[in-house]
C-alpha cells in the first residue's frame, strides 16, 4: 500500500491536537501507512497565498484537514476582519493552492451557521442563517470550500478536548473553586469530544483510500444525545467529584456580546450512512475524556 500524506492546518487547536495525538500513538483508523504533518501559524502561514502555492508545489499531499479557525465568538464582533481572513479568505487560499493537484480537502465548520430557531435537529439541507460575525465568517468559508469539487465540510458543535481551553475544563476548574455556578439551561445542543471527531476524520480518509468512498459535500458530526449547557455542566461537576451547586439560569440573565443559538442539535444521519460511522453518546465520551485528563 502506498503512503498517505496528510497536512493538518491549525494543528495546535483542540481538534488538530487530537489528530496529532492519535497519529503519534499509531491509533489512526487508516490501514495504510500515513505521513501526517501538523502545522500552525508558526510553521505555515496560511494567510500568505504566494507562500502557500509554493509550499504545495514542493510537497505532495493526498489530504488537507483544515482545522485553522478564528473561534473567539464574542471577540469576532469587533474583529470581523480577522475572523473573515482566517475563516473565509484563508480557505480560498488553501483551495487555490491545492486545486492543481486534486488534493482532497476536509474543512471544519460550526453549528453557528444556523440561527438556532429550529425545533428539530438541523440537517445539512436546512438553510443557514448565522446571527454573529463568527457564524457569518464560517458560512462564507463553507461556501468557498464547497466551490472545490474535492471538499468535505464537517459542521460540529460544543467541541471539547483534553487540549486547549473549553467548557469542560472551565466547569472543572470553577466547580472546584466556587460553591455555586450559574449556567444557562435554555440553550440546547450536543457536545462533541474532539477525539471522536478526529477518529471520524481518519475513518473518512480510510474509506476514501481503501473503499473509494470520498463523497464531497456538507456533513454534520457531534456526539449522540442532547442536553442543555446546564445539564452538561452538572454532569461535568458530578464526574469531577465536586460539591459545587449548579444553578439553571436563562440566557437573558447571562448576556454576552454575541447571541448564541438556542437550539443547535445536528442531525448526523448523513455522515453515519455515507461513511459507515458509529458515533458514541456524549456521556460515554465525557467518561473517556475524564480517563484521559
Amino acid at each position: 500500500m502506498s503512503t498517505i500524506n496528510i497536512l493538518v492546518t491549525g494543528g495546535n487547536g483542540q481538534l488538530g491536537s487530537e489528530l496529532r495525538n492519535i497519529y503519534n500513538s499509531g491509533k489512526a483508523s487508516i490501514k495504510n501507512t500515513i505521513n501526517m504533518i501538523s502545522t500552525d501559524i508558526d510553521t505555515l502561514d496560511i494567510t500568505n497565498t504566494i507562500f502557500l502555492k509554493k509550499f504545495f508545489s514542493d510537497h505532495a499531499f493526498d489530504f488537507v484537514i483544515n482545522c485553522a479557525a478564528y473561534t473567539q465568538v464574542d471577540k469576532a464582533e469587533k474583529e470581523s476582519e480577522s475572523a473573515f481572513l482566517i475563516n473565509a479568505s484563508c480557505v480560498k487560499g488553501l483551495i487555490d493552492a491545492i486545486k492543481p493537484y486534486n488534493t482532497k480537502f476536509i474543512h471544519i465548520s460550526t453549528d453557528y451557521v444556523f440561527d438556532g430557531n429550529n425545533y428539530k435537529p438541523y440537517t445539512e439541507d436546512d438553510p443557514t442563517s448565522p446571527m454573529s460575525v463568527y457564524g457569518k465568517s464560517k458560512e462564507e468559508g463553507e461556501k468557498i470550500a464547497l466551490s472545490y469539487v474535492n471538499s468535505v465540510v464537517i459542521r460540529t458543535s460544543w467541541l471539547y478536548s483534553i487540549f486547549g481551553n473549553n467548557f469542560v475544563k472551565t466547569i472543572q476548574r470553577y466547580s472546584k473553586e466556587r460553591e455555586e455556578l450559574n449556567v444557562v439551561f435554555d440553550q440546547i445542543g450536543s457536545p462533541t469530544y474532539a477525539h471522536d471527531l478526529a477518529q471520524a476524520i481518519f475513518h473518512i480518509i480510510n474509506q476514501s483510500v481503501n473503499k473509494n468512498n470520498f463523497v464531497p459535500g456538507i456533513f454534520h458530526y457531534s456526539n449522540e444525545g442532547v442536553c442543555s449547557w446546564y445539564d452538561f455542566a452538572r454532569t461535568i461537576a458530578l464526574k469531577s467529584y465536586s460539591n459545587c451547586q449548579i444553578n439553571p439560569i436563562e440566557s437573558k440573565d447571562f448576556p454576552t456580546p454575541t447571541k448564541r443559538p438556542f437550539y443547535s442539535v445536528l442531525n448526523k444521519t448523513k455522515i453515519k450512512s455515507t461513511y459507515n460511522l458509529t458515533i458514541p453518546h456524549w456521556e460515554d465520551s465525557l467518561n473517556e475524556y475524564f480517563k484521559q485528563s
